[in-house]
Order: structure tokens, then sequence, then C-alpha cells
């Protein structure tokens, strides 16, 4: 059996290490983005069994990536969870209607 690859997409650092690590010890690969033209840069050559997005990304944000994503015959039935601080309910929608089959509010441990 081949080990689950995932895609984390942060752009601060310490917070896409950190989960980079917890999963490495879990025993998935890790697939690291500190942008979207980073992430689609690594899509190009690898897909990943699932996503972890940051919403708020410089440049193109979580949630656009992953509206374009779902509309990419390629990505579209990778799972996708939303990493943001925003926690409103009309956030949560939104980052849901655009595709995420699951969304996390930072902080978490």
């Amino acid at each position: 059996m081949s080990t689950k690859k995932i895609l984390v997409i942060e752009d601060e650092q310490a917070i896409r290490e950190m989960i980079s690590f917890a999963l490495r010890r879990e025993g998935y690969e890790v697939m690291e983005a500190c942008s979207v033209a980073a992430a689609e840069a690594l899509l190009e050559d690898k897909l990943p069994d699932a996503m972890l997005i940051d919403w708020m990304l410089p440049e193109v944000s979580g949630v656009a990536f992953l509206h374009r994503a779902k509309q990419d015959a390629r990505l579209q039935n990778i799972p996708a969870i939303l990493l943001t601080a925003r926690s409103e309910e009309d956030d949560k929608v939104t980052g849901l209607d655009a595709g995420a089959d699951d969304y996390i509010s930072k902080p978490f441990s």
C-alpha cells in the first residue's frame, strides 16, 4: 500500500512546518506550498490524496484556488479542508460553497 500524500498550502512557514511535522509523524507524505502558484507547480507533477488549504494566502486566496480546483477534472475529486482564522458562519458557508469538504478554524492544536 502506498503512502497517502497531503498537500499543505500555507503561507506562514511556522504553521506549515507544524502541520507537515504532525502529518509526517502519522505516516503521510507531505507536499508543501507557500502560495497558490507554488501549489499549482507541484500539482503539475504529482496529485495528492487530500489538500489542506489556508484561506488567506498571498496573491490568490485559498478559496479562489479551491473554487478553480473543483472545476479542474484532475483535481475536483481530491478532498480539501480549509484552514482559517475566519470563523464566522458566513465564512464557513463561503468555504463550503467553494468546494471545501471541511473547515478548520485557527488557532488549532
